[in-house]
């Protein structure tokens, strides 16, 4: 995987050198599993197909491999079982991507997508059953890596409930990021860097209807009171907003041919992350989570763009207050 530049130092002044800028985690992992086959699916018919695509799935994940191309320091970590475990693991070594998981009993999930003429369809399974066991042991790793932020993206797996991201918030002294559903993050008592709902997620979050950037605004403002020390909301094609705990700046997409929105959001907190980790001012993180999810809308799927002269073409963001 080509690097954007060479790993950035740790900016915060102390002692904790060793750990890494960001550690991300994944909780519910999948392997990604996408054909494309030439006709309809029909009942009691074979389809074949010789297109076949398995990437490493996860929120967190996808943070660990944009942040690592924009030269930030990232390792994943979460749980990983069974064959599609031993897959996505062999995925990120392949990419180059540290990573130090949690092994379970169960088996990670296998999601499907079948694209076909008449439709696209998916396939997703469950997910395997966690333990408060198997969440001791993923503090554990956490608190050997003592990372300075900390990423918790993603669906959890079967078994645990929000009282586990609360614990690996509380397990030490790094800041934590966090990118999961709506109605979860109200389920969340710890103290929290930032939150990174998308427009829905806000709705679902505050109760308020989220239709104008105004509406977006209001409603991050509501959620920021429930721990959260910053708002990163994804807008889509409105773009992105950030409230803090006296300013609220609003930044428009940039004009881009989109190719798919997969991996937006990720790339969006990805950008975000990577600035502070420069020592940068939250209005430029805003400026270049802007420029990375932009980057990552122009490519197929959640592959990594080329992230070269990403740091160079903020000034091409305009920020406004809200």
């Amino acid at each position: 995987m080509k690097r954007a530049a060479d790993a950035i130092a740790r900016t915060d002044g102390g002692d904790r050198t060793s750990g890494p800028d960001v550690l991300t985690v994944t909780m519910n992992p999948a392997v990604d599993h996408t054909l494309t086959i030439e006709g309809s699916l029909r009942e009691g018919e074979v389809a074949r197909t010789d297109d076949a695509q398995f990437d490493a799935g996860g929120k967190g994940i996808n943070v660990s491999q944009y942040l690592t191309e924009l030269g930030v320091d990232a390792p994943a970590t979460g749980f990983l079982g069974g064959p599609f475990g031993r897959m996505i693991g062999d995925a990120l070594d392949d990419d180059g991507i540290a990573h130090d998981f949690v092994d379970i009993d169960g088996r990670t999930r296998l999601n499907t997508t079948v694209l076909s003429p008449d439709g696209e369809y998916k396939i997703n399974h469950n997910g395997p059953v966690v333990g408060d066991a198997d969440v001791d042991s993923l503090v554990r790793r956490v608190e050997v890596r003592d990372p300075k932020r900390l990423v918790v993206a993603g669906s959890l797996p079967r078994g645990i409930d929000a009282d586990a991201v609360d614990r690996l918030a509380n397990a030490g002294p790094w800041e934590t990021a966090v990118d999961m559903g709506g109605s979860f993050l109200q389920r969340l008592d710890a103290e929290y860097l930032v939150c990174k709902p998308n427009r829905d997620e806000l709705a679902a979050a505050t109760g308020r209807a989220v239709e104008t950037v105004d509406d977006a605004a209001a409603a991050a403002r509501d959620l920021r009171g429930h721990g959260f020390e910053y708002v990163l909301a994804s807008l889509g094609s409105d773009g992105a907003l950030l409230v803090t705990d006296s300013d609220a700046y609003y930044a428009p997409a940039l004009s881009v041919d989109v190719v798919d929105t997969v991996g937006a959001g990720d790339a969006l907190l990805s950008g975000f992350l990577a600035g502070l980790a420069r020592g940068e001012s939250v209005e430029m993180a805003l400026r270049t989570a802007v420029v990375v999810a932009a980057r990552v809308v122009s490519v197929s799927g959640t592959s990594v763009p080329v992230f070269d002269d990403v740091f160079a073409d903020r000034e091409r963001v305009d920020l406004s207050g809200k």
